[in-house]
């Protein structure tokens, strides 16, 4: 990737950090959480999630051995907040009884292995795809991965720095590539990416330049 690409993904960066300030993502008392939180967030909103997470907590059931012992549709009903809930009660469970069945339970020992075993790993399990996969790698076992979603894509595509066709893996190479190989970095990143998405760079009306108080911080450093 040239310099040039670098010095506006860090630009990016810097502009955001200043506008936003650090974000403290994934919001979570433990790694699993993490990983129970990267799950439930498909397709939702993050309060929806606290909101199952919390259901899970106050019952004694955010653990791996607990969630194995639940049936999908007992933990269908717990995480009804997050949505979708039937699906993402299957594939919770997938997660957790592949980690039980694998790592008796504990992430610690999938932590011990190589970032791309991990990954080809978490890819395995039914319901489980890049995005998710690489929220756990980031935010639950610190490794240094990009996250990439439709929030990046978008920012991208109306920076001019990528094209409509370009797909997961050819965004994350493109962060990965140019920027340091540094698991903060990768975390902070994503997450004020996320939030420039949420506030400004809506996918139908962007508010772009709606004031000079109020325009995206990015407009100011595209310019």
């Amino acid at each position: 990737m040239s310099s040039y690409l670098r010095e506006v993904l860090l630009e990016i960066y810097r502009g955001l950090y200043y506008h936003f300030g650090p974000q403290h993502w994934w919001p979570a008392e433990s790694p699993f959480e993490v990983c129970v939180g990267a799950i439930l967030t498909q397709n939702t909103n993050w309060r929806n999630v606290e909101r199952a997470i919390e259901n899970l907590k106050t019952r004694g059931f955010l653990s791996p051995e607990a969630l194995h012992r639940l049936s999908v549709e007992e933990l269908a009903g717990l995480i009804r907040p997050a949505g979708y809930f039937r699906i993402k009660a299957q594939r919770l469970k997938a997660f957790v009884d592949f980690l039980v069945s694998r790592y008796e339970g504990e992430l610690s020992a999938l932590a011990e292995k190589e970032t791309d075993e991990i990954r080809k790993e978490l890819l395995s399990i039914k319901g489980i795809g890049p995005e998710t996969a690489d929220s756990i790698l980031l935010y639950a076992l610190e490794r240094p991965v990009f996250v990439v979603d439709a929030y990046t894509k978008r920012i991208l595509l109306r920076h001019g720095l990528t094209t409509e066709e370009a797909g997961y893996d050819e965004l994350q190479e493109l962060f990965m590539k140019s920027l340091p190989r540094d698991t903060q970095l990768y975390n902070e990143y994503h997450a004020l990416l996320v939030a420039c998405g949420k506030h400004y760079c809506l996918s139908r009306k962007p508010r772009c330049s709606s004031s000079e108080k109020n325009s995206c911080p990015l407009v100011r450093v595209m310019t």
